[in-house]
Parts: structure tokens; sequence; C-alpha cells
């Protein structure tokens, strides 16, 4: 099974072909296909590729399922003894996306010694 670790939205994700993946909110229409070009690292059974930063060559290519919001996120702000209270709600869009295809898996590495 090949795995990939990717970053977008300032987090970095591990995923692999057919995951179902929440990423922060991506600005692309529904049923469009996204490419992830940084990706940090590719796991395959046998090889390891790591990037530095980022794999050359490398994509992860997901569809676009949805965009929602998350739960409600409760922030409480208060001083004791003060009468200060501060009650306000959040919630985070987010992006639902499946991987498709993991591009550039079967490069093999040359480790270097040390």
């Amino acid at each position: 099974m090949t795995h990939a670790i990717i970053e977008t939205g300032g987090k970095q994700y591990r995923v692999k072909e057919g995951d179902l993946v929440f990423f922060e909110k991506i600005p692309v229409e529904n049923e469009e296909t996204i490419a992830f070009s940084n990706v940090l690292a590719i796991l395959d059974d046998e090889n390891i590729k790591i990037g530095s930063p980022y794999v050359e060559g490398a994509s992860v290519e997901a569809s676009v399922l949805k965009h929602g919001k998350s739960k409600k996120i409760i922030v409480y702000k208060m001083h004791p003894k003060k009468g200060y209270r501060r009650k306000q709600g959040h919630r985070q869009p987010y992006t639902k996306a499946r991987i498709e295809r993991i591009i550039g898996a079967g490069v093999s590495v040359e480790m270097e010694e040390d």
C-alpha cells in the first residue's frame, strides 16, 4: 500500500488512495479534481522517497466531494472578579475530498551513507 505525506493549508496529512480526507477549505468547485504538488514523502512497501523539502515530480490527485463547516467550537473568555465575560462561537470551513492517485510512487530510493 502506497502512502504519501502532503502539505496543504499549513498542515500535513498522511494519505493513501481511496481515503476520504477533510482539508482546510480549498477554493475549488464540487466534483473537480485537484492536484497537491507539495508532497513531502512517498512511502511504499519496499521504498521510501523523502523530499527536501518536496519530492520532485510527485503529486497527489484528489476529487472534491463537498464543502462544509465543522461542529461549532465555543470560545469563552472570563476574568474572575472583574465582570468580564465573552462568549463567541466558531465553525471552521472544510473541504471533503477523496484521494484518487499518488503519482511518482514507483521511484526507487538510494540511501546515502554517512
